[in-house]
């Protein structure tokens, strides 16, 4: 889907602003609840208190309880009351509180929300967002730091996309709102507060994209959300090595676009994929085998990966053991080369 043509209605052109991806979400939201009176916000504590990260803060304050609704700590509820919205004409965005907590509304994603296009043979659209912050690195408890992405990119009907900076934040965000498809937005947690320069005057690429954020010559590096900082840190420490390493940002998990990638792999014959999430029947699975079908006689080495474990999320004393850092990921590097 081509992205739609978007524009801040409060922000003139030019009026570049240094935000973090929080505040990047929050403007993205500002602008398409400005842009059509359809779109609701709902979740827990999203309305008074402004979300647990302060993502929908002022939302409330300024387009009223009917339009930013705090709900029942029911995540069913709240997707199946977004459906029905859905199917009324409205633009809902439901916020997910954290990513563990997305389960209790597992069925009416997968089994209603999905489907319902496809079961009215096109005739009904159900234009839902369903934001989820995902990933680790904020030392929290069990059902607080899951990468559940695999789960959703596998059932047909969903679209699922990561943001991993505060540019991709902003447009992506409101991208997804426009989009008449329901789309699962994972936002990377331990990011929100990173910052980069934002012009909501620019001219955003589309949704489903995946764009290369560092070009080089010597292996590419494919990742998403959260890790995308961590292979662009990798990237750099390779250079004392006089490593040149591309880096490839996947932004779109379904339906994939994987052209930059097979264009990369062609030029470096080496490809290391890079996830929080466990390894097996994964995002990663997925490149990996569709690197082989099209670049198979350009690789000079396998397809290797650096990803979270194959457990549970362990308690937040061990997770810097458990999650991909610039050590994992350079040792993949060097492995790649070694063949």
């Amino acid at each position: 889907m081509a992205a739609p043509t978007l524009e801040h209605p409060t922000t003139k052109a030019g009026a570049t602003q240094t935000v973090t991806i929080a505040k990047a979400l929050n403007l993205a939201l500002r602008a398409a609840m400005e842009r059509d009176p359809k779109v609701l916000v709902m979740g827990e504590d999203v309305g008074k208190l402004g979300g647990v990260f302060r993502i929908t803060d002022g939302l409330q304050k300024d387009f009223g309880e009917h339009r930013v609704l705090d709900t029942p700590l029911a995540e069913s509820g709240i997707i199946g009351t977004a459906i029905g919205l859905a199917l009324r004409g409205y633009r809902p965005v439901c916020e997910i509180q954290f990513d563990g907590f997305i389960f209790p509304g597992f069925d009416q994603i997968v089994s209603q929300l999905a489907k319902l296009h496809y079961r009215s043979q096109g005739k009904v659209k159900v234009p839902v967002v369903v934001r989820v912050p995902f990933g680790g690195g904020i030392g929290a408890v069990e059902h607080h730091s899951e990468s559940p992405e695999s789960l959703f990119a596998h059932v047909g009907g969903l679209k699922v996309v990561s943001c991993s900076n505060p540019v991709d934040a902003y447009w992506m965000l409101q991208q997804a709102i426009a989009c008449d498809d329901p789309v699962l937005f994972f936002e990377p947690k331990r990011r929100y507060y990173e910052k980069a320069p934002l012009d909501p005057a620019a001219s955003p690429p589309p949704l489903f994209s995946s764009r290369v954020v560092r070009a080089g010559t010597t292996a590419t590096i494919a990742t998403y959300g959260p890790m995308v900082r961590t292979c662009l840190d990798a990237a750099e420490a390779a250079t004392e090595d006089d490593l040149d390493l591309e880096v490839i940002d996947l932004r779109t998990l379904s339906p994939l676009h994987l052209e930059p990638v097979f264009e990369s792999v062609r030029r470096t014959g080496r490809l290391v994929l890079v996830s929080e999430a466990p390894a097996e029947s994964s995002i990663t699975s997925e490149v990996a085998t569709r690197v082989q079908q099209e670049c198979f006689y350009s690789l000079e080495a396998p397809v290797l990966r650096v990803t979270g474990f194959d457990t549970p999320y362990p308690p937040s004393k061990l997770e810097d053991d458990y999650l991909p850092d610039l050590d994992r990921v350079l040792d993949a590097v060097d492995r790649s080369l070694a063949y």
